[in-house]
């Protein structure tokens, strides 16, 4: 897997944030039984550019914690055979199935963790992991979808030992 990752923001989350990406990322493609390379961008930015996008591509004119932006139309979560007839979505060089981008929000991660009662590391990863799931194609629109997607966010966390 190939993780680019990015920072835009002057704060230091006191965190391997790119190991700690790869190592979550790589836990989700694992449960998700992902037969392919993969390739995701991660930025970690402050509340005012994630604002910024959010206000863009969501006409929400606040900073989230976390925004993704999938590459791939699955019809249903982890059905990789939307990409098995479509070069469009592996990078011709490296043949990696490009997942999508990943935006984080470094100052929203900090306040979580503090309102949520555990650390930035496990409020870190909870983003990476919740956004590698909508990468995916999960969604949590519904009450189901919602329990789905936290079941897989906690399972994949404590598998990593990253807990609350």
């Amino acid at each position: 897997m190939t993780l680019q990752f990015e920072c835009e923001t002057d704060l230091n989350l006191g965190i391997d944030c790119a190991g700690l990406a790869r190592e979550v990322a790589e836990k989700v493609l694992e449960m998700e039984r992902c037969p392919y390379d993969t390739a995701v961008n991660l930025v970690l930015t402050d509340n005012e550019e994630i604002k910024r996008v959010n206000t863009e591509f969501r006409n929400i004119l606040a900073p989230t914690d976390v925004l993704s932006f999938p590459m791939i139309p699955f019809a249903s979560p982890a059905d990789y055979s939307v990409v098995e007839d479509e070069d469009s979505y592996f990078d011709l060089d490296t043949d990696e199935l490009l997942l999508g981008d990943i935006m984080i929000s470094a100052e929203k991660a900090v306040s979580q963790a503090k309102e949520y009662g555990h650390s930035v590391k496990r409020e870190f990863c909870f983003l990476v992991a919740h956004s590698m799931l909508h990468l995916l194609g999960y969604d949590h629109m519904t009450p189901e979808e919602a329990a789905v997607m936290e079941k897989k966010q906690e399972d994949a966390l404590n598998g990593l030992g990253i807990t609350r």
